[in-house]
């Protein structure tokens, strides 16, 4: 439980980081809030030859709103995302999913950008940025490029973050207004994690036809994912209860679930076809 040796360097600036990333040859590691990093560090899960402190770059913190999307900057902590008045206005579903991340100490520390970067699979916020169709703002040696969350998140532990690049911010598509919103997750009792955790952004048009919905589900394989075959199946539907028990199902039967020390693969699925329906039953009842 003891970290290997590491330096130590606290930046200012972007600029700053990406220099001193380049100076450690790939051996430095970021570090702001430590929530994800630093359980790696005493495990020698990794081992970085420094840590590069960048929780005082300011630009990388706060939320606005710009056009038709949501910015909110990596150094920003799920606390203060979960009660941003931007965030409860536009993007309910984001605020509702911090909320359940952890414990208050967690939540006052750890970042969103920290959250995505170490791509958990049994983390909650993934589910959030599949269904808002996240998209994530990465500065590097060539400059600010964009890349959208299904692309970023390649496996557990592994994104597409380039080397030597930090990752700056990430944007939210604001759903249309006439939609609802639910995260619901069955949590592993002692850590807190989702054993599953569904994302639903949903909404309903005239006749009772379902009109936009996107669903998401993580902590029951190695990624996040958006369930589109279960989109497809609800989208243009006349809502009913038996609609949406055959979306649930098929959300069981499409995913690749894992089976640990705590549950196997078919109580996964069982649990997935459980709370897929909750989270579909909640938000239609939201309107």
């Amino acid at each position: 439980m003891i970290p290997s040796k590491f330096d130590y360097v606290r930046v200012n600036s972007i600029d700053e980081a990406i220099q001193q990333m380049k100076q450690f040859n790939g051996e430095g590691k970021l570090i702001a809030g430590g929530h994800s990093l630093v359980p790696l560090l005493k495990f020698r899960l990794s081992e970085p030859g420094a840590l590069i402190d960048i929780s005082r770059i300011s630009e990388l913190k706060g939320v606005r709103k710009e056009g038709d999307r949501i910015v909110i900057g990596a150094l920003t902590t799920h606390f203060q995302i979960a009660n941003d008045p931007i965030v409860k206005e536009y993007i309910p579903v984001l605020s509702e999913t911090v909320r359940q991340i952890g414990d208050l100490q967690v939540r006052n520390r750890g970042t969103i950008g920290g959250n995505i970067a170490h791509a958990d699979p049994a983390a909650d916020l993934p589910a959030a940025a599949f269904v808002l169709d996240a998209e994530i703002a990465i500065h590097g040696e060539d400059g600010p490029e964009m890349m959208n969350i299904d692309s970023f998140i390649v496996g557990p532990l592994i994104t597409m973050l380039p080397e030597n690049s930090v990752l700056t911010s990430i944007s939210f598509a604001i759903p249309p207004a006439h939609t609802k919103a639910e995260y619901l997750k069955f949590s592993h009792p002692a850590s807190g994690y989702p054993v599953i955790g569904v994302a639903v952004v949903a909404g309903v048009g005239e006749n009772d036809v379902i009109d936009y919905i996107r669903i998401a589900i993580t902590g029951v394989g190695n990624v996040a994912y958006r369930a589109t075959s279960v989109e497809e199946k609800l989208l243009g539907q006349t809502l009913s209860q038996t609609l949406l028990k055959e979306a649930a199902q098929l959300a069981a039967e499409e995913g690749d679930m894992a089976s640990d020390l705590f549950t196997s693969e078919d109580y996964r699925r069982n649990l997935c076809k459980v709370y897929t329906e909750r989270a579909l039953k909640k938000v239609f009842l939201k309107r």
